[in-house]
């Protein structure tokens, strides 16, 4: 399968998009003018213990506190108190969970991981483990035993799901780059809080960690600089990956070709065409995202849904959705229709990077799912910024 990832910056937008087949299946996007701090590490002061929440506030240099829960604190032990875990004017080492929204602050944790293609670094962890989407299997155990013998006994190791057909070699490197990084955190954790130790990964460099593991055949980048910084990053983490880059040349913008932009601009819209007829239309509230499946003429339920289940799965990706999911399924009669749609819906979602968790069904048609959130969605990006990559007048549906 033809896979590209491309890179570009347009006005207070870093951008990456990858295109399977032509096809948009993942989009992300950072606002320079907003800033996001998820992933960050930084170095931060316990300001309250809040015994009622079970959690700390804790000064990390931005206008509103973070919050700190007890469940977050490393080291730490089971069923503990905040009250036992930390004091007032403690220095503590946090990474962003959950960026400030509204009048809340950041949430944070002590439990920092670095993440990569093929490996996650928890330098507060211990021994080696395999992520849940490897599974078990000769194969999976021969890689365990050859890297829990090569990588570096420091902190805790988790090799993700790409790390199977990966070289070895690869992994190894970076492991390397993991445990650098976290050196330079320390080193930095020396001198006196707020400060940052380590910034919040780029859209770039999200793009590059989750979506290459599995291959692709290049990544485009528009933009001398920007093509400097992504060659950085794979001479030291991905050197499989430096032979792929190539700068846009074309005589329009990078996201122009082959109609990006328009891809991004339906993203706004409420209303989405399945493939083989029926619709979604999808409504975000403060609450929760209700998502509507239409059958339109087909008159098969079952095919209908099972359509929707792929194309779901997709949208939620693409607007970064996140929270409580409700779908209304075209309503099906048979207890075996249902199942399937639920197996369906399941497999779609299970190569999500953000965690997603999808529940039964009841007789009305009616699926209840979980999405992790990861930044904010991406109507919210996109606000307030006219004229803006994906910018689009309201959907008239």
């Amino acid at each position: 399968m033809s896979r590209t990832l491309l890179l570009d910056r347009r006005g207070p937008f870093r951008r990456a998009a990858l295109l399977e087949r032509g096809t948009l299946t993942d989009l992300t996007i950072d606002r320079e003018d907003r800033p996001s701090l998820l992933g960050a590490v930084l170095l931060g002061k316990v300001t309250r213990l809040a015994a009622g929440l079970d959690a700390a506030f804790v000064e990390i240099g931005e206008r509103q506190q973070a919050l700190l829960n007890a469940s977050d604190v490393r080291p730490g032990k089971r069923d503990a108190r905040i009250g036992q875990l930390l004091r007032t004017g403690q220095t503590v080492i946090v990474q962003v969970k959950a960026d400030a929204h509204g009048a809340k602050g950041a949430t944070v944790t002590m439990d920092v991981s670095l993440p990569g293609r093929f490996v996650v670094h928890a330098p507060l962890g211990q021994g080696l483990h395999v992520s849940r989407r490897l599974g078990k299997g000769p194969e999976v155990g021969r890689l365990k035993q050859l890297l829990a013998d090569a990588l570096p006994r420091q902190g805790g190791w988790i090799l993700r799901a790409d790390a199977l057909g990966a070289n070895p070699g690869l992994v190894l490197q970076e492991a390397e780059a993991h445990l650098a990084d976290w050196h330079a955190v320390q080193a930095l954790a020396q001198g006196s809080p707020p400060r940052p130790l380590r910034p919040a990964p780029t859209a770039a460099e999200r793009a590059l960690v989750e979506w290459t593991g599995a291959g692709v055949d290049s990544i485009r980048v528009d933009g001398a600089d920007l093509l400097a910084e992504v060659r950085a990053w794979c001479r030291t983490r991905a050197p499989d990956l430096e032979p792929l880059l190539t700068p846009h040349k074309g005589s329009g913008a990078l996201f122009e070709e082959g109609d990006v932009d328009g891809a991004i601009h339906q993203l706004l819209g409420t209303r989405v065409p399945l493939p083989q007829g029926g619709s979604l239309v999808i409504e975000r509230t403060e609450a929760l995202t209700v998502v509507d499946v239409n059958g339109g003429e087909r008159g098969n339920a079952l095919a209908t849904n099972l359509d929707a289940c792929r194309e779901i799965a997709r949208q939620l990706r693409l607007r970064n959705l996140g929270g409580i999911v409700v779908v209304d399924f075209v309503s099906l009669s048979r207890a075996g229709d249902r199942e399937a749609v639920l197996q369906a819906l399941s497999t779609a979602v299970s190569d999500d990077p953000a965690g997603t968790h999808v529940y039964g069904m009841s007789k009305l048609g009616l699926v209840e799912l979980t999405r992790a959130r990861r930044g904010p969605p991406l109507s919210a990006l996109l606000d307030g910024a006219p004229g803006g990559p994906g910018a689009a007048e309201p959907d008239p549906a």
